[in-house]
């Protein structure tokens, strides 16, 4: 994994547009070979779980945006060649559904050791750590503070993604503060801006997000060591084929040795940016 500070020197290069669309797909669970039944059945199914900026929805159109969007769309029509569908869920649902065949792959999950259990992972599209966003004016929180030791007290409110990497992290390592968990980001965000929160615990990349979007305000603490430091990949049923797998991994390696990648981010990240203001 690289640190935010690494990332975010890699994170502005060129851009590169995207698009998705918003549907429901048959069962593809009667072929054991994964993209052989996704061609027969001329349908990608991705499962989208809201974390800005990796998968994004439009509240009004119900598109998706985002990175891994934008690269799930690119697999399913530039290497398999059938038309791409996402299916809208939760962080709670993400890897029971693909369990269950309502998708053929899972977006941005964390590759963590439970659920290798239970799903295979691609190779990292990209890699996070858990940081935390605070109002500065918030006097609850000392002036200055960057570590969990500052904000684990009795009294102080965390507000984070139910079902979430972010979640578990954040529950090994707090002791003596309260965490409330929510069902999605915008949740956590309006807790966090309603001071219903006294701190927000979100992946890196989206919590840059948060504090480039609302300078005046918010402050980000980065842990040292970094917390939860994790490849965010696709993943897979566990018996797909490793044959399958590859192909997967092919593709993710040549998108980011390319830069793409960091172009997809780019376009997501300013996406954000502007949909903030």
């Amino acid at each position: 994994m690289v640190r935010l500070s690494r990332f975010i020197r890699h994170i502005f290069v060129s851009t590169l547009a995207a698009g998705c669309v918003v549907a429901s797909a048959p069962s593809h669970a009667d072929d054991t070979n994964t993209w052989q039944s996704v061609k027969k059945a001329g349908v990608l199914r991705c499962g989208a779980a809201v974390a800005p900026p990796y998968v994004m929805r439009d509240a009004k159109t119900g598109e998706f945006s985002g990175f891994f969007a934008d690269l799930c769309r690119n697999f399913g029509q530039n290497v398999l060649k059938v038309k791409v569908e996402f299916v809208d869920t939760t962080w709670d649902n993400i890897v029971a559904g693909l369990q269950s065949d309502k998708w053929d792959l899972s977006m941005a999950l964390n590759d963590t050791p439970e659920r290798e259990k239970a799903v295979a992972f691609s190779v990292p599209a990209t890699e996070s750590s858990v940081s935390l966003v605070y109002n500065k004016s918030n006097p609850k929180i000392p002036k200055g503070a960057h570590s969990l030791a500052d904000i684990d007290k009795p009294g102080m409110t965390i507000a984070v993604m139910s079902g979430t990497s972010m979640d578990k992290a954040i529950s090994a390592a707090i002791k003596q503060a309260q965490i409330t968990r929510m069902p999605g980001s915008d949740e956590t965000r309006l807790a966090l801006m309603s001071k219903r929160a006294d701190l927000l615990a979100d992946e890196s990349i989206s919590n840059m997000l948060l504090t480039q979007g609302h300078p005046d305000w918010a402050v980000t603490i980065e842990p040292n060591p970094p917390l939860a430091e994790q490849g965010v990949s696709f993943a897979v049923r566990k018996d797909a084929p490793k044959a399958d797998l590859a192909v997967l991994n092919d593709y993710l390696s040549a998108q980011v040795k390319s830069g793409a990648v960091n172009r997809l981010i780019k376009t997501s990240v300013q996406a954000m940016l502007v949909g903030n203001k």
